[in-house]
């Protein structure tokens, strides 16, 4: 099966991002409903809003450091399958709210789902994918959260134009559970990562995944090659390595992979991704478009993103890497950013239609850009940096606190700051990307393109086949060679 069964299972898997970008996407509709604003007694720059977003935000941070315990105790499909039956809770509870707890309890509900979801899925989308296409393979998280966000979109613009009762806010929240049931059952059809069935002791399932995912009819000693690469470097790290989340931290080489993935997240919240995402409605009315304008114009431009995600991930990432499409995307959205608080400076009260044509046209090219860079490659790079025995653990650290725990911060504050600073709260990410963002992944960012998970091992002064640092041996005086002697069975 080969190729397409991977990119088969990669794109159901990613049902599971698509709930990332509906849920994360479909407030954006809801607060623009005057029903829902009504029946809350809050406005759509409240500290209200702020904290129906914050505690979303606040709930993946939960569940994607819970997803660190699941995945390497239950395994990758099945901390799914929990982030989807999670999910559905929050749904309901959403959709059947009749005071401003239940929303809330709805929204830490969803977004916990949401925070196991968006750490696991990529990490069983890399494990899974050949190294050949992983770009594309774990790329596809990226684009199914564009997805989920142009149909939570048009769910929402659909249902505002359709009266103005609570079906407006409701059913878009109800509609949250018809993706959780697909990705449940069908999941049930999809095989476990082959590294975990190898590291769980189930050798001969995890050769026979392999050649399901990678066989393409004449490649065979590849595959066997693969299979004992994993193998052995599992094997390794079982023989000489410590249990729990302290090793992350205290092992140098390990300390600087888990920084790396980190990073990558943190600095694509603070592109101003996400505010955008959250706030661009009261935007969009800042710059003078009302009267049902600013959804159409949150719909249009949620079709942006995902269609260029699309042609980067299929034609372009895996052919140019990761470095520099970083590093170009923090140049582009840093200028964007300047123009749009540039022209937002000069049309304060969104009188001047051609510059906010301007205005909207830069928050597309954001969006664009992003999706040319940051998008698809923080789940990429964050998934292929951390070797095995931290890989869980670690992607569930970088996704709650690099990318939530931000997330929850500027989605509390950005309203506030919207309100009070105007085009001037632009600056705050412009003024990162220039300070931190670009000097980090110029000096420090590590090019992984189509090198194998194992092999990655070489590119953060690690031996590749598994053998680690001096700090995980159990016995320190055990020398490297005999460490490796004892795994293989073989005499160097």
């Amino acid at each position: 099966m080969g190729k397409i069964f991977n990119v088969s299972l990669a794109i159901f898997a990613a049902t599971g991002s698509f709930l990332f970008g509906y849920d994360a996407g479909v407030m954006t509709d809801v607060i623009g409903s005057p029903n829902f604003l009504e029946y809350f007694n809050t406005t759509d720059t409240s500290s209200i809003i702020g904290a129906i977003n914050s505690t979303f935000n606040g709930g993946a941070v939960f569940g994607s450091l819970m997803g660190g315990l699941t995945m390497d105790r239950f395994g990758r499909k099945m901390t799914i399958q929990m982030g989807a039956l999670i999910c559905m809770v929050g749904a309901i509870l959403q959709a059947a709210a009749v005071n401003l707890g239940m929303m809330l309890a709805g929204r830490i509900m969803a977004g916990w789902a949401v925070g196991l979801l968006s750490m696991s899925v990529p990490v069983y989308q890399s494990e899974c994918a050949h190294p050949k296409i992983r770009g594309m393979i774990v790329g596809m998280a990226q684009q199914m959260i564009g997805v989920g966000f142009i149909v939570s979109t048009w769910v929402g613009y659909g249902a505002h134009h359709r009266d103005q009762s609570a079906f407006q806010w409701r059913f878009p929240l109800a509609f949250q559970a018809v993706p959780c049931i697909i990705l449940f059952c069908g999941l049930f059809f999809f095989p476990e990562s082959p590294r975990h069935l190898i590291a769980t002791d189930r050798e001969d399932e995890g050769l026979r995944v392999l050649k399901k995912l990678h066989y393409d009819g004449h490649n065979d000693e590849w595959i066997e090659s693969e299979f004992n690469e994993i193998r052995q470097t599992i094997a390794a790290e079982k023989a000489i390595t410590v249990p729990g989340w302290r090793v992350m931290f205290t092992v140098k080489e390990w300390r600087i992979r888990l920084f790396h993935g980190v990073a990558v997240q943190v600095f694509t919240q603070l592109s101003g991704i996400n505010v955008i995402g959250y706030y661009q409605v009261p935007m969009y009315k800042a710059l003078g478009f009302t009267g049902g304008k600013e959804i159409l114009l949150s719909g249009i431009y949620n079709c942006v993103g995902p269609l260029a995600n699309l042609i980067f991930i299929v034609f372009i990432l895996d052919r140019v890497g990761r470095r520099k499409p970083l590093l170009m995307g923090t140049i582009g959205i840093t200028c964007a950013l300047i123009c749009e608080g540039a022209i937002n400076s000069q049309n304060t009260d969104g009188s001047r239609h051609s510059l906010s044509i301007a205005g909207v046209f830069f928050l597309f090219l954001v969006s664009a850009i992003f999706s040319w860079s940051f998008g698809p490659i923080s789940w990429v790079y964050m998934s292929e940096v951390m070797p095995m025995q931290i890989r869980a653990r670690g992607n569930a650290f970088a996704t709650g606190i690099g990318n939530w725990l931000v997330a929850t911060l500027f989605a509390q504050v950005s309203p506030l700051g919207l309100e009070k600073l105007g085009y001037k709260f632009y600056f705050v990410f412009v003024a990162f990307n220039v300070v931190i963002t670009f000097p980090v992944i110029f000096f420090f960012f590590k090019e992984t393109n189509q090198v194998s998970l194992e092999d990655i091992d070489l590119l953060f002064g690690e031996r590749a086949l598994g053998t680690l640092p001096d700090d995980l041996r159990k016995d320190k005086n055990l020398t490297e060679l005999e460490t490796r002697e004892e795994i293989t069975g073989e005499k160097y």
